[in-house]
C-alpha cells in the first residue's frame, strides 16, 4: 500500500507540473507578437518595452495578409498575443470577424482618432506615403506625371519601376479598384505592365533609380528617407516627388496593432501596445523605420510634414477590398503573378 500511495502522489506531481508548464503565465508572462512590418524597428521596440516591463516578447515573423489568416485558422488557438501589420486591412478584416478584442483607453488617446478603429479594436502606430524616387540628372520634377493614372501612356515606356509584390502596391490597387473601379484598375495594371519595369523589391528599385538606370519609381518614401539619413539627402542622385493632388500616387498607408481575443496574456498585451503608442515608442520606430509616427508629439526628423501630405480621402478602410484578394485576382489576370 506504501507503495502504491508513493507512485500515485509521483504520478500527480508530475501532471501538476505538466499543467503548470502548460497554463499561461501571469505576471512574468512571453507575449508572442505576430509581425508582418519591418524587423529591425520592431525589435529595437520589443528590446526597449522588455528592458521597461521586464517582459518577454517573442516576435514571429511574416507577411501580415498570412499572419492574419492564419490566426483566422487557428481561431481560439491562436498562441498570438499581438498582430502588428503593414497595412490596415488585415487588422479591419480581424475585427469584422470577431477575433480582436478592445485595446485601452490609454493606448488609443495617443493616436488621432482617424488612424485608429472606432471600437477600438485596432491602432494605428506608423504611416507612409506612396511617391515617386526620381533621378535628378534624368528628369525633373515638372516632367513628372500628376497622377499615377498618366503611366498608361506609351511616353512613359522602360522609364519607371514598380513592385507588384509590394503589399503597398497591391493596397494602391485595391484603392483604386473602390475609388475608380475594376475595369479602370485593370487598364492601368495593363498599362504599367506594357510600360514599367518590374523590380523583386522596394530598395532594388530605388538603387536603380540612384545608379541612373531607370528614370523614376514607384516606392514608399521611408527607404528613400532611410538612404537620405545614411548618405545626406545632398549626396544623392535621387530626390522625392509628391504628385499633391489627392492621387493614388500619394496614397497614405498605415501599419498598426492589435491584441488578440484569444490572447492568455492581455494585460501584458495592453501594455505594449500603451508602449507602443506613446510618445518612447513612437520616436524607436520612426528612428528606425523613417515612417511617419502617428502619434503627433514625436520629433520626424527631416520627413516632409505629415500634414502637408494631400492622399486621396476614403482608402483607410477599403471595406469588401480590406482583404487585398480582388487585387490578387486582378494581378493574376493580367499576368503580373
Amino acid at each position: 500500500m506504501p507503495n502504491s500511495i508513493s507512485r500515485r502522489t509521483k504520478v500527480s506531481a508530475i501532471a501538476l507540473s505538466t499543467l503548470m508548464l502548460l497554463s499561461p503565465l501571469s505576471a512574468n508572462a512571453a507575449l508572442t507578437i505576430y509581425n508582418g512590418q519591418h524587423k529591425t524597428a520592431t525589435l529595437a521596440l520589443i528590446d526597449a518595452f522588455s528592458a521597461k516591463t521586464d517582459i518577454e516578447v517573442v516576435s514571429r515573423q511574416g507577411s501580415s495578409n498570412e499572419l492574419a489568416h492564419q490566426i483566422v485558422e487557428e481561431g481560439h488557438r491562436s498562441p498570438a498575443d499581438i498582430i502588428y501589420t503593414e497595412e490596415s486591412t488585415p487588422l479591419i478584416m480581424l475585427a469584422n470577424k470577431g477575433l480582436l478584442t478592445s485595446i485601452d483607453a490609454k493606448a488609443l488617446s495617443n493616436i488621432p482618432a482617424e488612424y485608429r478603429d472606432p471600437d477600438g479594436k485596432w491602432v494605428g502606430l506608423l504611416a507612409r506615403s506612396r511617391v515617386i524616387a526620381y533621378n535628378k540628372d534624368n528628369i525633373s520634377p515638372d516632367q513628372l506625371p500628376t497622377s499615377v493614372h498618366d503611366l498608361t501612356n506609351d511616353k512613359w515606356k522602360d522609364q519607371f519601376a514598380f513592385v507588384k509584390t509590394s503589399g503597398a502596391f497591391q493596397k494602391q490597387l485595391s484603392a483604386m479598384i473602390k475609388l475608380d473601379g475594376k475595369e479602370k484598375a485593370t487598364a492601368w495594371l495593363e498599362g504599367l505592365s506594357k510600360n514599367g519595369k518590374v523590380y523583386r523589391h522596394n530598395k532594388a528599385a530605388l538603387d536603380a533609380v540612384e545608379r541612373g538606370d531607370i528614370a523614376f519609381a514607384l516606392i514608399n518614401n521611408y527607404y528613400w528617407d532611410n538612404m537620405a539619413r545614411e548618405k545626406g539627402a545632398d549626396n544623392l542622385h535621387s530626390a522625392l516627388y509628391f504628385m499633391g493632388t489627392q492621387d493614388l500616387g500619394d496614397l497614405v498607408t498605415v501599419s498598426g496593432a492589435a491584441i488578440v481575443a484569444s490572447s492568455q496574456n492581455k494585460d501584458e498585451a495592453q501594455q505594449f501596445m500603451a508602449f507602443a503608442t506613446s510618445k518612447e515608442g513612437q520616436q524607436i520606430l520612426t528612428d528606425k523605420s523613417a515612417q511617419y509616427p502617428l502619434n503627433t508629439d514625436v520629433d520626424t526628423h527631416g520627413l516632409k510634414p505629415f500634414s502637408e501630405l494631400t492622399p486621396p480621402n476614403d482608402t483607410l478602410d477599403l471595406g469588401e477590398y480590406s482583404d487585398g484578394k480582388a487585387a490578387i485576382e486582378l494581378l493574376q489576370e493580367v499576368g503580373l503573378l
